[in-house]
Order: C-alpha cells, then structure tokens, then sequence
C-alpha cells in the first residue's frame, strides 16, 4: 500500500561467492525467491526478492557472488552482478565475518568503491563470531569510510535483520510502490522449478559432482489441478551422470521427491515431475547452452 511517506527502490546485495547473499534475501522476503547451497557460486542470474512492508517496498537483488570469471558461465555471472548493480537505489554488501579477510574480500570492496549511492555493510554470520572479535572487525572496515552503516548480522537466525531492514529502508527514495502488494519475485515459475530441482541435486550430490551441474524445465504443463514438469539435469562427465541417477535410480527419486514436495507448497497444486540426466561435456564454455539457463532470454524467445 503506498501513501504518504512510503518509500520503494532497488537494493543490491553484493558480496563473494558464499557470503550468504541468497539466506538474507529469503529470510527478509519471507518466502525462498533464491536456492541455497553449501557449494560456492550458488546463484547464477540475478534473482530479484520484493520485501512488502507496510510503508515500505524493498527490492533485494540478489547477484552471483563476485569473482573473476574462467568460463562462458562465469562472464554471464559477472554481466549479471553489473547489470543489477546499474539501477539499483542503495547497495548492501554482505561479508562473511566468520572467514578471514581475503583477496576476495578486497575484490568486493574494491567493486563497491564504484558505487555513488548509499553503501551498507553487512557483517554476516555473526553466530559463528566470538562477540570480542566483532568489535574490531567493525571499526577495521570503518575505518575505509566507505559505508555509512556497518552492521552485524546473521541471515541465518535473523539476528540483527529488523534493523538492516530499516537500514536499507531509510536509504530508499520516498515513491509508490513498484510491484503489487502479494508479488514477492520477478522469476517465472518454470525458471523457479528448475533451481529448486538444481538445490535439490546440488545437496544429494555433495562433493561428488561440482558445479558442472545445470538444470533446464523441457515441459512446464499448467492446469487446474496439476502441473506437469519435464525436466532435464545435465552434467559434465558420464561418471557424474551415475552419481546423480544413484543405484537402482535412488538418487534421482531422492532429488525428485524432495524439488516435488517444495514446488507443491509453493504453487498450491499436485506436481507431476519427471527427471531425466543429460551429459553435456564444456557445457560451461557453451554460450548457447549458458544462455537457455538464464529465463530473462527464453522469456523472450516466446517459449
């Protein structure tokens, strides 16, 4: 609801690659817009999280975590962090204070020198901090000047949460709001299938298949009482293919029930999910294959 006082605007949420950027844009959403997984690198396109308050509309954009690309995935990644950060009002950087700081650290500073709005810094994963090692740590990263708030949080437990959000708010420009009150992402619900089914693979595999891993919805049948989905997990190598199918299909059940139960409580009806494994070898390198990943440029081609 938009009226006198409210404020709407962009934040971008930057940091590198495990920061927690994606824990922190679900927890202020209150709803999962952004997979989340232990493996670095996580989110590859920029996945817009609208936080609805009542005089207040924020818009998170979460980006891929910085780091020097190596691949035709890792340049599309890099245009993506560039291209939420070109339009946004405020920016949020986010730091993992429980690692120490590190040229990756120094890589995201650096980028966020560039910006000319209000900078925010958020000291992540304080529940893993010693309260005597904060302080310092804070008044290290004052001393740059380059953040007009620096605040301790946790995206995990929501410590320290309230108050960034009011943060982000204050740094925000007095509008009505931008998107309809009930919408809380931009990100179509065949693009939202395919992560979840992604976030579901990357923690059944573990260790034993890296990031060669990618997931494309062939069939997104819509109807009153079911959805029907098609989908296709692509690896790099014939060895993780088996990984992923697991004896007797085990695996690929495992990863298939789990992605079905979560789309079911988002879309409120049955899912009928079926699972396929592709080897793809280079996919990474293949701006073909990197582009049907990304649902802005499909959205496009009318599919």
């Amino acid at each position: 609801m938009s009226g006198m006082g409210y404020r709407a605007g962009f934040v971008g949420v930057l940091g590198r690659p495990n920061a927690g950027k994606s824990t922190l844009v679900n927890a202020l959403v209150g709803q999962k817009v952004a997979i989340v997984s232990e493996k670095p690198q996580t989110t590859r396109n920029r996945i817009m999280g609208i936080v609805q308050r009542p005089q207040a509309q924020v818009v998170l954009m979460d980006t891929p975590g910085l780091h020097r690309p190596h691949s035709a995935l890792g340049r599309q990644m890099l245009g993506e962090i560039e291209q939420a950060l070109g339009g946004v009002d405020a920016l949020a950087v986010m730091v993992d204070a429980a690692e120490p700081f590190g040229p990756g650290d120094r890589h995201v500073l650096e980028r966020a020198r560039r910006f000319r709005g209000a900078r925010l810094l958020l000291l992540n994963k304080i529940d893993r901090v010693a309260k005597a090692a904060l302080l310092p740590m804070m008044e290290r990263y004052g001393r740059g000047g380059d953040f007009g708030e620096i605040i301790p949080i946790s995206a995990l437990t929501g410590a320290g949460l309230p108050l960034a959000l009011e943060k982000m708010i204050a740094a925000l420009p007095e509008s009505a709001a931008l998107f309809p009150d009930d919408q809380f992402t931009d990100q179509p619900e065949r693009f939202l299938a395919a992560e979840f089914l992604r976030e579901k693979a990357l923690a059944a595999t573990r260790e034993e298949v890296p990031h060669g891993l990618a997931v494309l919805v062939d069939r997104f049948a819509e109807g009153a009482r079911v959805v029907r989905i098609q989908a296709t997990i692509f690896v790099e190598r014939e060895g993780h293919k088996g990984i992923v199918i697991g004896a007797r299909g085990a695996r690929l059940k495992k990863i298939g029930t789990a992605a079905r139960l979560e789309l079911e409580e988002l879309l409120g009806v049955k899912v009928f999910l079926e699972l396929f494994v592709k080897v793809q070898p280079g996919w990474r390198d293949k701006p073909g294959m990197v582009r049907q990943l990304d649902w802005r440029a499909w959205q496009g081609s009318g599919e």
